[in-house]
């Protein structure tokens, strides 16, 4: 009698999960778990949280929807809160499993909590699955990634490497063992969470379960707006200007090969243009970060980051304005209050708040990317330290930093100063 252990991490989901499909058919019984560590409600250096409420939400309906997916394949979730690397290896004790499997997140935290798992005695057997593509068909090993995200986007091209086909959910899942003893509320941990967040398209009852992922894919590809979507991607409010994926690539309730795989159904039926193929490049710059952080790991997170450059400096009495959305700049504080309210942001104005706090303000870097840690919805450790460094020119950009004129944005991309006009209440952002 085989038993093991899943750990769910950020990858809320049943269908395309191939570390819980190696699980299912390695074990006789399978225990489920996530766990909730308190790390991420500590307090940052900067002074505010790590996880924000609108992250936080969104994660705790994507684990109420797996949950339901769960149940109906006859399996049990455990959400339990506390650090994985003590939680785990008790549970594994308790249940007589000396297997866990989990999926690889290469940022230097969750690469930690593996090894210390391993270094309790568990044979640990993580997936990297996480990307739209493979490492092992990239024509090159993870040591010569170009470090130039248009040397690597050509290279894949010019190999032709694809994405692995999607694969279905488990149809069953293994029975947890008879003597499992449920945590005290832990049946309760999972809970179904109250409300619902505002999400950038138009169905208000969207949740961060796998259900709602999919069901916004199949709305979203099955309409004309992919067709345009290199047009309108740049705006900063409305229906459907984006995809909308972004939080549930980020909990995992999808995956980028499931997105892939509507894109290309998507093209069958109404065309390949030049929008359809930026929703592709897009998804090759989310890969290129994660291999990028595969490659550099805690390298990082450094206060040069990549470059050779003096740490940044920092003016903590800026950096509050700029969150609060009080620098005196309409168009920057209106995306920064825009942020504080809702949990989303356009990539756009993701861009002119970043540059305006390193380029105008001189802040650190670091305490900007904390604060998107924090406040956005989608969240994504990889591309967020990733697009950070590019704007500040510690990073993958061989430009050495972007400084986004913001007056020369707002009259490009709010020319009537609608969005302005949205977000101009000055309470509305929360100072840290």
């Amino acid at each position: 009698m085989t038993v093991s252990i899943y750990w769910f991490r950020n990858d809320l989901r049943l269908t395309d999960n191939a570390a819980l499909a190696a699980a299912c058919a390695a074990s006789d019984e399978l225990v489920l778990i996530h766990v909730r560590s308190p790390d991420e409600t500590m307090a940052t250096p900067w002074g505010f949280p790590r996880g924000g409420p609108h992250r936080r939400r969104f994660r705790d309906q994507a684990l109420a929807g797996l949950r339901r997916g769960i149940v109906s394949r006859g399996g049990v979730l455990l959400c339990l809160d506390g650090k994985p690397e003590q939680m785990l290896p008790a549970m594994a004790q308790q249940i007589g499993a000396t297997r866990l499997f989990c999926e690889i997140v290469a940022a230097p935290e969750e690469m930690a909590q593996a090894a210390a798992l391993r270094e309790a005695g568990l044979d640990v057997r993580d997936v990297w699955q996480s990307s739209l593509l493979n490492p092992a068909d990239l024509p090159f090993d993870i040591d010569g990634l170009p470090e130039v995200f248009t040397a690597f986007r050509q290279a894949v091209e010019h190999a032709a490497v694809s994405p692995h086909p999607a694969s279905a959910a488990p149809a069953r899942l293994p029975p947890a063992p008879p003597r499992l003893e449920l945590p005290l509320g832990s049946d309760q941990q999972a809970a179904t969470p109250a409300g619902s967040l505002s999400l950038p398209f138009s169905n208000p009852t969207c949740d961060g379960s796998e259900t709602s992922a999919l069901a916004h894919l199949e709305r979203y590809f099955a309409s004309a707006a992919p067709q345009s979507y290199k047009q309108t991607r740049n705006r900063l409010m409305g229906v459907d200007y984006s995809t909308g994926v972004s939080p549930w690539l980020a909990v995992g309730a999808l995956s980028p090969r499931t997105v892939f795989q509507h894109l290309r159904a998507h093209e069958s039926r109404f065309g390949a243009n030049d929008s359809t193929y930026w929703i592709w490049f897009e998804l090759l710059w989310r890969d290129f970060f994660r291999f990028w952080s595969l490659k550099h790991g805690a390298r990082l997170f450094r206060a040069r980051g990549l470059g050779q450059q003096p740490p940044p400096g920092h003016d903590p009495q800026a950096f509050s304005r700029w969150c609060a959305g009080q620098t005196g700049h309409a168009f920057v504080d209106a995306g920064l209050r825009d942020l504080a309210a809702t949990g989303t942001l356009s990539n756009r104005m993701r861009q002119v708040v970043a540059s305006y706090l390193i380029h105008d303000l001189a802040c650190d870097w670091r305490a900007g990317a904390a604060w998107f840690e924090s406040r956005l919805t989608d969240y994504d450790v990889c591309s967020n330290h990733g697009n950070w460094l590019y704007i500040a020119g510690r990073g993958a950009d061989p430009r050495q930093g972007r400084r986004f004129n913001p007056d020369k944005q707002a009259a490009d991309h709010d020319p009537d100063g609608s969005y302005r006009a949205r977000w101009a209440d000055p309470h509305v952002g929360p100072a840290p």
